[in-house]
């Protein structure tokens, strides 16, 4: 550990605190659009491959805004009362930012004439339980809300969105009602709260709208980030680990609270200090190729990113004290762009068929209206809006709303209102953004009916259990003390690894497999075993009739099967799978690397795992071996 000097410390906090105070982000687009988006679309939504669609199956493209303010504007010092004290001078009342401008009606309408079809509509972890009520100044264009508590206000703006057909997701932007993004006690979930708190906090407001079909989706925290001395991670088993919590959320969310919700779950945002010499970076959604999330729900997973000009791959976005020589965005050529961008988060959707493969939604990304002509803000700006119609990606631009009178400091925002309730737009005339937007919305992309797609889901019980089969969460424990790993209900095992517990579940060509109320049988020796399909090793077979769906480990070693049965007769002939030396897969890979650092083995898409074989003679340790692999009728 680095021990360092009161002075030394000092300088760093300062230090973290310039750099993370990220210069004006929030403010996006602008005003009288190229047409409204149709509301005729049937929630509740979820994922098939890497695209959103409707409960009809109809792709259903996030194109959408952030609006700001429920989650604060205040900059963490000054008076709260005085817009001095809050970003770029614009006070939301700690309620989405222009209700003093503009009727509700009016604003939603806004959205809906410049093409959007959805908001992410941010709230802090403070504004749930905050009691004081609004000031008359902040909904003097709305005063029949006067009196309410900011929570009360959130309900009606979400109830005005989805009433004009526009779907929502809630997102959990901050923890204190401050602006977001420094050091300031809103860098992680758990950053000045308990991990406890924070689920409760999402579990409330999920219920709170549960009866609301076009409230659509969780986005679980906003911009994961470094605090002064530690970073975030992904994977590691404590209480840094945004990976184990968000996955943990995100099964109770499902689970407890409403089982239709999108899960959207953002990439590590910044980790390491932001001096040149020292690691720093922006993982982003790198860590999603190795390790990503299974649901109790499958079909519910949709995964975030965040881009804007100035910031970089390995760039926090000061400028002066605390800025690196690293690149931004900006400074990359369209080709260097396009390559960092797919490394770090477009892959995610873009390769079919993985672990991981899952919508991909910008949920922020935006550029500052005020850029001069010829400037690298607009040569990014319509070179980014280029790779999202390229990739045909969801996005929410931030921010939507903004105030006229501060338009020359902070010229991000879509949308502005004067204080005479008079609307500008990017279509208003004057705002060079126009061109890239109407592009954007109105870009030619996958629409109409998606096929289903084969399901290729990954268990990791690196920490603990990770048993994301509903009916067996409702069962009594199965093997007390092990490390237990079960598939969503509907997928069966598919593929295992020589170390490391990991495993592969998949539903090809076996849709009809489960039994709907299928028997469980819990293997922990060879009484099942027909014929000696791994001669020498301990084999655990299942009953016949039925296939694998889950298994437990007591440290490394295998320590139990567990086997579902079929709904369907299995008397397909057999064959052993061998991966203690090397990997035994199938041509392609099929599911992407499941078990980085270690031996695969994995059936056919058109078998079912009946039987897996470890040795316990010495030099070994217990663990997976082989696959007893028969193929499905």
């Amino acid at each position: 550990m680095i021990v360092l000097r009161p002075a030394v410390r000092t300088l760093l906090i300062s230090l973290l605190i310039t750099v993370f105070a990220l210069p004006g982000v929030p403010a996006a687009d602008a005003g009288a659009a190229p047409g409204p988006a149709a509301p005729g679309w049937a929630p509740p939504l979820s994922t098939r491959g890497r695209y959103i669609v409707d409960a009809d199956g109809v792709r259903f493209k996030l194109l959408s805004g952030n609006w700001h303010g429920a989650s604060g504007t205040w900059n963490g010092s000054g008076d709260e009362a005085d817009d001095a004290a809050h970003h770029a001078g614009e006070n939301s009342g700690r309620i989405p930012l222009g209700l003093d401008r503009a009727p509700l009606a009016e604003i939603v309408a806004g959205f809906r004439s410049i093409g959007l079809n959805s908001l992410r509509l941010p709230f802090s972890g403070e504004m749930l339980h905050d009691t004081r009520p609004v000031t008359d100044a902040a909904v003097a264009a709305n005063p029949r809300f006067r009196g309410m508590t900011p929570l009360q206000v959130y309900d009606e703006v979400v109830a005005a969105a989805t009433g004009a057909g526009l779907a929502v997701i809630l997102n959990n932007h901050t923890n204190t009602t401050r602006w977001c993004c420094g050091v300031d006690g809103n860098e992680r979930w758990n950053a000045s709260q308990s991990a406890t708190q924070w689920e409760e906090n999402w579990l409330s407001v999920v219920r709170r709208y549960r009866d609301n079909p076009r409230v659509v989706g969780a986005d679980l925290y906003n911009e994961v980030r470094r605090t002064v001395w530690d970073d975030p991670n992904w994977g590691w088993g404590d209480d840094h680990d945004w990976f184990a919590a968000s996955q943990r959320l995100g099964d109770r969310i499902l689970r407890e609270a409403n089982p239709n919700l999108l899960i959207i779950v953002e990439g590590i945002n910044w980790t390491g200090i932001p001096v040149d010499g020292f690691p720093h970076g922006r993982p982003t959604l790198r860590p999603v190729g190795s390790l990503s999330h299974t649901l109790v729900r499958s079909g519910k997973l949709v995964y975030a990113a965040h881009f804007y000009d100035y910031t970089g791959p390995n760039h926090t976005g000061a400028t002066g004290v605390g800025e690196t020589s690293d690149p931004r965005y900006r400074d990359l050529s369209r080709a260097e762009l396009a390559q960092v961008l797919y490394r770090d988060a477009f892959f995610v959707a873009a390769e079919p068929g993985r672990h991981f493969t899952a919508p991909v939604w910008i949920s922020e990304f935006g550029v500052d209206g005020n850029a001069p002509a010829g400037t690298k803000q607009r040569d990014w700006f319509a070179a980014f809006a280029d790779h999202l119609i390229q990739a045909d990606a969801d996005f929410a631009y931030w921010p939507a709303v903004g105030r006229t009178e501060n338009r020359g400091v902070n010229g991000w925002a879509l949308l502005y209102w004067d204080a005479s309730g008079r609307r500008t737009g990017p279509y208003d005339g004057g705002d060079w953004r126009a061109g890239d937007w109407t592009r954007l919305v109105t870009s030619a992309g996958r629409t109409g009916y998606v096929d289903p797609v084969p399901r290729r889901s990954m268990l990791s019980p690196d920490h603990g259990d990770f048993i994301q089969s509903l009916r067996m969460r409702d069962r009594p424990d199965w093997d007390p003390g092990a490390r237990k790993a079960a598939c969503p209900d509907g997928q069966r095992l598919i593929g295992l690894g020589h170390t490391g517990n990991r495993a592969l579940c998949t539903d090809t060509a076996a849709a009809d497999l489960w039994a709907p109320s299928a028997a469980y049988q819990v293997v922990t020796d060879e009484r099942y075993v027909a014929g000696d399909w791994a001669s020498r090793y301990t084999k655990l077979q299942c009953p016949a009739g039925s296939f694998v769906i889950g298994y437990a480990v007591r440290g490394a070693a295998v320590s139990s099967a567990l086997c579902a049965t079929a709904a369907t007769a299995l008397a397909g002939s057999g064959r052993t799978v061998w991966f203690d030396r090397g990997d035994n897969r199938p041509a392609g890979n099929p599911g992407g690397d499941f078990a980085t650092g270690s031996y695969k083995g994995q059936c056919g898409d058109d078998e079912y795992v009946a039987g897996i074989a470890y040795t316990g003679r010495l030099g070994s340790s217990r663990t997976p071996d082989a696959l007893y692999c028969r193929r499905l009728p």
